[in-house]
C-alpha cells in the first residue's frame, strides 16, 4: 500500500542516446529507449521523462476541456498507454499534429542525458547525487528548477527546457543512485523539492554504509542503518573507508573495498549491483518527476507551461520587416496577413502561441519584440513607420539572427524587405542558427527595378547581390520569392499557408532539367495539395495519376485553382487529391522555383549522434549534425501514426531513407530502418556510413514507406541537413551567470577526416568582454585541441537574460571547409537570486489503493488541507495520473 503526505511545493537537449549491445554501464538510469538493446526491461531517463511529461499533459487536458471537441474523460485512458498522438487527436482533434510537442519532449530528454556526456557535468557528483553530495545535489536540482521558471518567464523556451532537462536527471538520479529505496520509502522524498526544509538523517563522513560484496549481485551490502547515503563514482572524489560505490563495470571505486555497489539503474546485474529493486527506484523517479512538472504547472500557470513543452500544434508567427521609406506597401500586407490570421485562427488549435517581431534599416536592426498576445503584436506592428531613404543593403541578417535567437524551433519566419543585405558577412552563421533552431527562413523580396523613391543608390548594385538570401534559403528550407509592389499583399498569402502544418513533398528530381517533367508522389494521408512556382515561366502543366491535365490558364480547372500574381502562381489542388504519381512540366528562362506542399499529420522528427564506449558513460553522444568520418547514428520518429483514421487500420511501414545532395539532388545513397521499441512510438534507427558522409555540405533526408494498404509514402525533412567538417564542442558552467562574475567555458575541437588548419573566431550576444586561449588550431587526423573561454558577466548584466555565445571553426583554405558553429545559451541570474519555487505551506495529498495493470499504473488517492486555486500534483478527480508508455 502506498501511503504519504506530501505538500504541494514538493512536488512539481542535442539528439536521443542510443545504448549498443554489450556497452558498460552507465552512472545513472540509462539515457533512452535504445539503452534498451544493453538492458532489456529497464526504465531509462527518456522514459521517465516522456511519462511524466504526458501524464501532466492529460491532466491540463482533462482539467481544461477543449473548445468545439468533447471532453476527456480518464477512464478512457486507464489501461492503455499514453501517446502524445492519441492526446492530441483527441483534445484538438483528428488531423492535429502533435509534432511540435514531441519535439519539446525531445529537447528536454536531450538536454537530461546530456547530463551524462558533458564535460561540465558528466563528473560532478552535485548533478548525479553521487558520492553522498545530497544537501548540494539539492541545492543544484532547485537552482535548474529555478532557472527554468526564469528562462519560460522571459519567452527563452529552448533554454528553459535544456534547464528542466538537467533538474529532471539529478532528481530521477536521487532514487537509483541512493538508498532511499532500500530504506523501504515508497513515496518520493518530501524535501527534495522543498527548497526550505533540510534534507534529515543524513550519512556523515565517519559513517560505515557498506559491507564486501564479491559478486555482481549485491543485494545484502548495506549496513543495517536509517541513515541517507549515495554511491561513489570513480576515483573523483575518492571513496572513504566502509563508504558504498556507485558499482558497474567502469566505476574504479567498486574495486576497492568495500567492493560491489548499491545503484539501480537497470534490471541487469552486470550493469546495477541493485537491480532488483531498478523497478520501485523508477517508479519513485517517476512520481518525482510528475511532481517537478507539476510544480513548474503551478508556479508558471497553464499558458506559460503550455508553451513551455509546446502543448499545442500551432506554430509561431515570426516577422522580420525592412523598414526603409520604399517600404510602405511590404509593411502593409504584413499587416493584412497578421489581422487574417488574427481573426481566421482566434481561439481555435492553430492560433499562434508566439509572436516575434524585428525591425531593421540602415544602420540599425532590432529590438526585438516577443509576446504571447496576439493584441499586443498588432499594436506593436500599428506602431512601425517607415523611416526614409538611405542606400540599398540594410542590416536584414543581424535582424533576421535576432528572430533565429528568440524564435521557437520548428517554426516558419518571413522576411520583408526591398534591399540586399548589407551584413552578408553573416551569412554562413545564420545558415548553421537556422539549422540548429530547425527554422525555416521565406523572404519576401519587392526587387523592383522601376521603384525610385525611398531608395538612393550610390552605386551600380551587383546582380548577384541576393545571393546570401537565396543560401540562407537553402540551408533553412525555405526560399526566396520576388515580387512587385502591386503584388506583394496577394504573394504574402503564403504567411498564413505555411503556419497550417504543411509539409513539402519531394521532387524528383529535385531541381529542373529542361524537358523533364519533376514528380511527386501524393498519399492517402495527405490533404490541401499546393503547388507554388515563380520565375520567368511561360508555360506548364500539372498531371494526375490518371493521366488528367491541367495547364497555366487562370481560375478552375479540372484538378484545382489557379492563381497567378505577376511571376508567382499558385495552383491549389481540389480535395481530395488522388493517390499516386502525379507529374509538373515547366518551361522557363532563368532557373524557376517549384515547390509542393500539403497538410497532413504524419511527418517525423530526426537526430544525429555517435557511439561512445569509452565510459563512464558510454552511449550514443548526440550531434546537431553530422561529422566528416565518423560512422554516425540516424534516429528518426515519426508523428502522426495515432490519427491514421479508422483504430483497425494497418499501420504505416517506413523501410529506409534516402540521403541527397543540396541543391543537385545527387543521391548519395539509401540506408534501411531498423524500428526500436514499441511500434507505437514510431522510433527508428539507420547506421550511416562514413562513405556516405566524407564532403562536407548539406544534403536532404527522404523517408520512404507504405502504408498499411500498400500504398507508397514519402517525406522529406523541412531542412537540410549539413556534414561538419570537424567536431566542435562547446560546453559552459551548468548553472546560471551571475552579474559581475566570470564564467569559463570549455571548447573542444577535433577532426576526423582529414589534417585541418583552422581559425577560431567567437562573438557573444550581447557584448560581453571575453578572453581566449585558443584562436588557431592544427590537427591531425583524429586528433583534438582543448580552449578555454572566460567569459566576463559586467555588474550591469540584465537579470533574467539569456546569453548567446557563438564559436565558429574556419578552415584557412576557405574554399576547402564551410564554416563549423556551436551555439551555447546561458542565462544571467542574480547571485543569490529569489527563490521562487518556495512556500510557506501547500495542500497535501494522501494516496492509497495501487492498481497496476501491464503497462499503466494508476494510483487512487484523495486531496486535503488545499488552498482555493491551486491544483493538487498529478490528481484530477481523486486520482493521480500514473500512466505509462508501453516500454514499462
Amino acid at each position: 500500500m502506498l501511503s504519504a503526505e506530501v505538500p504541494l511545493s514538493h512536488l512539481g537537449p542535442s539528439v536521443l542516446l542510443l545504448l549498443q549491445l554489450l556497452l558498460p554501464p552507465t552512472s545513472a538510469f540509462f539515457p533512452n529507449i535504445w539503452s534498451l538493446l544493453a538492458a532489456p526491461g529497464s526504465i531509462t531517463h527518456q522514459d521517465l521523462t516522456e511519462e511524466a511529461a504526458l501524464n501532466v499533459t492529460l491532466q491540463l487536458f482533462l482539467e481544461q476541456p477543449p473548445p468545439n471537441q468533447p471532453p476527456l474523460h480518464l477512464e478512457d485512458y486507464l489501461g492503455r498507454t499514453l501517446l502524445a498522438d492519441d492526446l492530441f487527436a483527441a483534445y484538438f482533434g483528428p488531423g492535429f499534429p502533435s509534432r511540435r510537442f514531441r519535439a519539446a519532449l525531445g529537447e528536454v530528454s536531450r538536454a537530461n542525458a546530456a547530463q551524462d556526456f558533458l564535460p561540465t557535468s558528466r563528473n560532478d557528483p552535485d548533478l548525479h547525487f553521487d558520492a553522498e553530495h545530497l544537501s548540494q545535489g539539492r541545492t543544484r536540482l532547485m537552482g535548474a528548477l529555478q532557472e527554468t521558471l526564469v528562462a519560460a518567464r522571459a519567452l527563452d523556451h529552448t533554454l528553459a527546457r535544456q534547464r528542466l532537462g538537467a533538474a529532471l536527471h539529478a532528481l530521477q538520479d536521487f532514487y537509483s543512485h541512493s538508498n532511499w529505496v532500500e530504506l523501504g520509502e515508497q513515496q518520493p522524498h518530501p524535501h527534495l523539492l522543498w527548497p526550505r526544509q533540510e534534507l534529515w538523517s543524513l550519512a556523515q563522513v565517519g559513517n560505515p554504509t557498506c559491507a564486501d560484496c564479491e559478486e555482481l549481485s549485491c543485494p545484502g551490502n548495506l549496513l543495517g542503518f536509517t541513515l541517507l547515503t549515495s554511491g561513489y563514482f570513480g576515483t573523483h572524489p575518492p571513496k572513504p573507508p566502509g563508504k558504498c560505490s556507485h558499482g558497474g563495470h567502469f566505476d574504479q571505486s567498486s574495486s576497492q573495498p568495500p567492493r560491489g555497489g548499491i545503484n539501480k539503474d537497470s534490471t541487469s546485474p552486470g550493469f546495477s549491483p541493485h537491480h532488483m529493486l531498478h523497478l520501485q527506484a523508477a517508479k519513485l523517479a517517476l512520481l518525482a518527476s510528475i511532481q517537478a512538472f507539476s510544480l513548474l504547472r503551478s508556479h508558471l500557470g497553464d499558458s506559460c507551461f503550455s508553451r513551455l513543452l509546446d502543448i499545442t500544434p500551432a506554430s509561431s508567427l515570426s516577422f522580420v520587416l525592412d523598414t526603409t521609406g520604399s517600404m510602405g506597401e511590404e509593411i502593409n500586407a504584413a499587416k493584412i496577413q497578421t489581422r487574417h490570421i488574427m481573426e481566421q485562427r482566434q481561439g481555435s488549435p492553430m492560433e499562434p502561441v508566439h509572436y516575434i517581431l524585428v525591425p531593421f534599416h540602415d544602420p540599425g536592426f532590432g529590438p526585438v519584440f516577443t509576446t504571447s498576445d496576439p493584441h499586443s503584436f498588432w499594436q506593436r506592428l500599428n506602431e512601425i513607420h517607415v523611416l526614409g531613404g538611405g542606400d540599398e543593403p540594410e542590416m536584414c541578417l543581424s535582424a533576421l539572427e535576432l528572430a533565429l535567437l528568440h524564435t521557437p524551433p520548428l517554426s516558419d519566419i518571413f522576411v520583408f524587405t526591398d534591399a540586399s543585405p548589407k551584413d552578408a558577412f553573416l551569412t554562413n552563421r545564420v545558415e548553421s542558427l537556422s539549422q540548429e533552431r530547425r527554422c525555416r527562413v521565406t523572404f519576401l523580396v519587392t526587387e523592383d527595378p522601376s521603384r525610385v523613391q525611398g531608395r538612393a543608390r550610390r552605386e551600380v548594385l551587383s546582380p548577384v547581390r541576393f545571393e546570401p538570401y537565396e543560401a540562407v534559403a537553402l540551408a533553412s528550407g525555405g526560399e526566396v520569392i520576388f515580387t512587385k509592389d502591386q503584388h506583394i499583399r496577394d504573394v504574402a498569402a503564403i504567411v498564413g499557408e505555411s503556419m497550417a502544418a504543411l509539409v513539402t513533398l519531394p521532387l524528383e528530381p529535385p531541381v529542373i532539367v529542361p524537358g523533364k517533367p519533376l514528380v511527386f508522389i501524393v498519399d492517402g494521408l495527405l490533404q490541401k495539395v499546393t503547388v507554388r512556382m515563380h520565375g520567368e515561366i511561360s508555360s506548364f502543366w500539372i498531371k494526375n495519376p490518371a493521366g488528367i491535365f491541367q495547364s497555366q490558364e487562370e481560375g478552375m480547372g479540372p484538378l484545382g485553382h489557379t492563381h497567378r500574381f505577376g511571376q508567382f502562381w499558385m495552383v491549389t489542388m481540389t480535395d481530395p487529391p488522388q493517390a499516386g504519381t502525379w507529374e509538373i512540366q515547366v518551361t522557363a528562362e532563368g532557373t524557376p522555383r517549384v515547390r509542393v506542399q500539403a497538410q497532413t499529420s504524419l511527418d517525423f522528427l530526426f537526430h544525429f549522434g555517435i557511439p561512445m564506449e569509452d565510459g563512464p558513460h558510454p552511449g550514443l553522444y548526440p550531434l546537431t549534425q553530422p561529422v566528416a568520418g565518423l560512422q554516425t547514428q540516424l534516429l528518426v520518429e515519426v508523428t502522426g501514426l495515432g490519427s491514421r483514421g479508422n483504430p483497425g487500420d494497418s499501420p504505416p511501414h517506413f523501410s529506409h531513407v534516402i540521403l541527397r545532395r543540396v541543391p543537385e539532388g545527387t543521391k548519395l545513397g539509401q540506408v534501411p530502418l531498423e524500428p526500436l521499441g514499441p511500434p507505437e512510438r514510431g522510433l527508428l534507427t539507420a547506421s550511416l556510413p562514413p562513405t556516405l558522409l566524407t564532403t562536407p555540405g548539406p544534403f536532404s533526408l527522404e523517408l520512404i514507406g507504405q502504408d498499411g494498404g500498400g500504398q507508397g509514402l514519402h517525406r522529406i525533412a523541412p531542412q537540410p541537413c549539413t556534414v561538419a567538417p570537424v567536431l566542435l564542442e562547446l560546453s559552459g558552467p551548468p548553472g546560471f551567470l551571475a552579474p559581475g562574475s566570470k564564467a569559463l567555458l570549455t571548447l573542444r575541437i577535433t577532426s576526423f577526416s582529414v589534417p585541418q588548419d583552422l581559425d577560431i573566431r567567437i562573438s557573444v550576444n550581447p557584448s560581453f568582454a571575453f578572453t581566449s586561449n585558443l584562436s588557431r588550431a592544427h590537427l591531425g587526423l583524429n586528433e583534438s585541441t582543448w580552449g578555454c573561454l572566460w567569459l566576463e558577466v559586467p555588474d550591469s548584466a540584465a537579470l533574467d537574460s539569456m546569453v548567446m555565445v557563438t564559436v565558429t571553426a574556419l578552415g584557412r583554405e576557405v574554399s576547402l571547409m564551410p564554416p563549423t558553429h556551436a551555439f551555447l545559451r546561458l542565462l544571467v541570474l542574480a547571485q543569490t537570486p529569489q527563490d521562487q519555487l518556495s512556500a510557506s505551506s501547500g495542500p497535501v495529498v494522501t494516496t492509497t489503493t495501487p492498481v497496476f495493470r501491464s503497462s499503466t499504473l494508476v494510483t487512487q488517492g484523495r486531496a486535503r488541507g488545499g488552498k482555493a486555486g491551486r491544483p493538487w500534483w498529478g490528481t484530477v478527480g481523486g486520482v493521480l495520473l500514473l500512466l505509462t508508455l508501453a516500454s514499462w
